[in-house]
């Protein structure tokens, strides 16, 4: 068997014996990027390989391949790749302030590396610093607002029992700040990070709530049950960035000159986005949110290279701002 297809058979003993199902020739398919007859193909080499295996069948008449001893794949260790993924994953997570995730991937790091023998150990993670050098940059760059790890730390908990939180809340039109008692429900990261929760005091409506505005975070101890219909990216879809506003969400249509084109393809403006390349070459881009001052935010890094065909109310936010000087597209 060439080197090659051993570490791939490798592999597929590890995803075998690590999913609680097994591998199916689909999940074969995907991991390798290969078609259905080659998956078969690994497959019966692989029974070979492990004959410690379980397959089963399930409803759809699917097959299930299932390793059982798992000895030998236990005995790679931590690869120096995997390490240097898993700590760019703490770095990104501390640098977006879920403080939660960080704590996790830090213990999954630790204890990993606690498994393996010392030398070993020390030989990936110096293997491992050296990739984090040249993917320095990877964490996502750009301003951010600080919000205090104490409250961090309180919503992070909060989120995992769950328990409804006491906060000190200065919102927006608030001539002073309030304590507000919520049931959280999740988080949206990015510039301004915001704490989905809903308002025991409001009828438990679904409120936005600035984490930079909230100055006291509190566990009550009181635990609640979750909406079993809420869904968290649902929810975020509702916005163009992390703000939402319900009098600005409907339809947003923009149109990209033919110079930009190209560049606005690569995009994923928003997940409901729809384009349509015009016969001039230009691209119209559809999707449904609110937001306008993000958007505005946004459309001014394309200069006169976009123009907002819908709504009215952010085309005419925007004129006058569209500089035809900027000279990079993002």
């Amino acid at each position: 068997m060439a080197f090659r297809k051993a570490q791939d058979m490798v592999r597929l003993a590890e995803i075998a014996g690590a999913r609680h199902r097994g591998v199916c020739l689909n999940d074969v398919c995907a991991t390798f990027s290969v078609n259905q007859r080659t998956a078969q193909r690994m497959m019966r080499d692989f029974e070979t390989a492990f004959p410690s295996y379980i397959r089963t069948t399930d409803q759809d008449r699917r097959r299930w391949w299932k390793l059982k001893d798992a000895t030998l794949t236990s005995l790679q260790g931590v690869r120096s790749s995997e390490l240097s993924a898993l700590e760019m994953a703490i770095k990104r997570a501390r640098h977006d302030g879920a403080l939660m995730d960080v704590r996790g991937l830090v213990s999954l790091r630790d204890r990993l590396l606690a498994s393996m023998p010392s030398p070993h150990a020390r030989s990936v993670e110096t293997d491992a610093e050296a990739i984090l050098e040249v993917q320095g940059l990877a964490c996502r760059p750009g301003p951010r607002v600080k919000v205090p790890p104490i409250i961090l730390g309180a919503i992070a908990e909060a989120l995992k029992a769950p328990f409804s939180l006491e906060i000190i809340y200065q919102g927006a039109r608030d001539p002073a700040p309030k304590t507000r008692t919520i049931e959280p429900h999740g988080v949206l990261l990015g510039t301004r990070p915001y704490l989905i929760a809903r308002d025991i005091d409001n009828r438990r409506s679904y409120r936005r709530y600035r984490m930079d505005r909230i100055t006291s975070a509190k566990i009550t101890g009181q635990s609640f049950a979750r909406d079993p219909e809420f869904e968290l990216t649902a929810f975020a879809e509702q916005a163009f960035g992390s703000y939402h506003a319900d009098n600005e969400y409907g339809r947003v249509v923009w149109r990209f000159a033919p110079s930009a084109a190209a560049a606005a393809k690569q995009f994923e403006f928003h997940p409901t986005q729809q384009m349509t390349q015009e016969p001039d070459g230009s691209l119209r881009v559809e999707f449904t949110a609110s937001g306008w001052i993000e958007m505005a935010w946004y459309l001014y890094q394309w200069g006169d290279q976009v123009e907002v065909v819908e709504p009215a109310e952010l085309r005419e936010m925007v004129a006058g701002f569209q500089r035809g000087d900027l000279g990079v597209l993002p």
